[in-house]
């Protein structure tokens, strides 16, 4: 007779649904090569935002001042590129969005000459992403 005694290994993931996984594999970083992080550092050009909001059919209106002014539809949501706006130089800005949320105070975000217009339309993705919150 063998000496040999067989033990049944334990279930790991007993009382786990068919659709769960018990063990997620640990999140990697995205780790862009440095060639791709050229959107980095700004070219003080709004057309990443404006190609955002024109492709959402929002109106978009310039100045003869090169001032760019864009609103949702609903008019809760403005957006202001002030290149030449002498009061927003002032204060080192060139992007201005206003939300008017329908209740609760208005609010406003600046962002500086060197803020990268992909992060700024970034910022506005995500804000028109979440319409509820």
């Amino acid at each position: 007779m063998s000496t040999y005694s067989y033990r049944r290994k334990p279930q790991v993931n007993k009382g786990t649904a068919p659709d769960e996984h018990p063990r997620q594999p640990p999140a990697r970083p995205i780790q862009p090569t440095v060639k791709d992080r050229s959107w980095l550092s700004t070219d003080h050009c709004a057309e990443p935002v404006l190609a955002l909001l024109g492709g959402l059919g929002w109106p978009i209106v310039d100045t003869p001042e090169a001032n760019v002014h864009c609103a949702s539809p609903d008019g809760r949501l403005y957006v202001g590129w002030l290149p030449e706006d002498p009061g927003a130089w002032q204060r080192g800005i060139v992007w201005r969005i206003q939300v008017r949320p329908a209740d609760a105070d208005a609010w406003t975000q600046e962002f500086g000459i060197h803020t990268p217009s992909e992060a700024v339309a970034a910022f506005l993705a995500a804000l028109i992403a979440t319409p509820n919150r």
